[in-house]
């Protein structure tokens, strides 16, 4: 008797997991298909603004065709790669490390490694947004993937090095400097306000849902 209430009760809390699982499977799907759809939408909207500016502008057409044609080659250049290193730091960097190093505990310091890491990579800063994206899933802080992405716009090593040959060493130090002193702050600051946005939206749809109950 025992043992079939046991089972019986293994089999609810399998069926439960199951429901669970496609739950969040049917909700990834969404939202996946929310993002393709506005790609798509974006992308249709460009094409056509750029056939509408040619129409008005043909002087300009070969100068917007060659220069839509030098970014489309670098970013076919550049994306397999950056999807291979999305690949292998999901499979390889597991999210305790992440959240341990870059997640809501790790504090200045946590910043401060967002920060360095953003001051390794060379290339244009769109390569960056799939990878703080990455981060963001793996548990790092808001503020963290922000230090990252700010270092990467403005305190790369490789940027440094021709800042100091073009404007002297003195000017980079004073610009870096400054830099890193107002960007911990401010990525706080816009932490702050993202979780009290997040906040105020749970307490919404929390209350929305004791409404539809009652």
């Amino acid at each position: 008797m025992k043992m079939s209430e046991e089972q019986a009760a293994n089999s609810v809390n399998a069926e439960n997991a199951q429901a669970q699982n496609r739950k969040r499977t049917f909700q990834w799907l969404r939202k996946v298909n929310a993002k393709v759809r506005t790609g798509y939408s974006l992308l249709a909207g460009s094409i056509l603004a750029a056939v509408v500016l040619s129409m008005m502008f043909p002087p300009k057409r070969g100068k917007f065709v060659k220069s839509s044609a030098m970014f489309f080659k670098e970013m076919i250049t550049v994306l397999p790669s950056v999807l291979v290193l999305m690949g292998l730091f999901t499979v390889w960097v597991k999210r305790e490390t992440v959240v341990r190093f870059l997640g809501q505990g790790s504090g200045i310091s946590g910043i401060l490694i967002g920060i360095f890491l953003g001051t390794l990579p060379t290339g244009p800063l769109y390569i960056a947004f799939p990878l703080a994206s990455m981060l963001l899933r793996k548990g790092a802080r808001i503020a963290t993937v922000m230090a990252f992405l700010s270092a990467w716009a403005c305190i790369k090593i490789p940027q440094e090095l021709m800042e100091i040959q073009f404007l002297g060493i003195r000017f980079t130090l004073l610009r870096l400097t400054a830099t890193i002193v107002l960007l911990i702050p401010m990525v706080l600051f816009a932490e702050a306000m993202h979780d009290r946005k997040k906040e105020e939206k749970r307490q919404g749809d929390t209350v929305q849902r004791k409404n539809i109950f009652n």
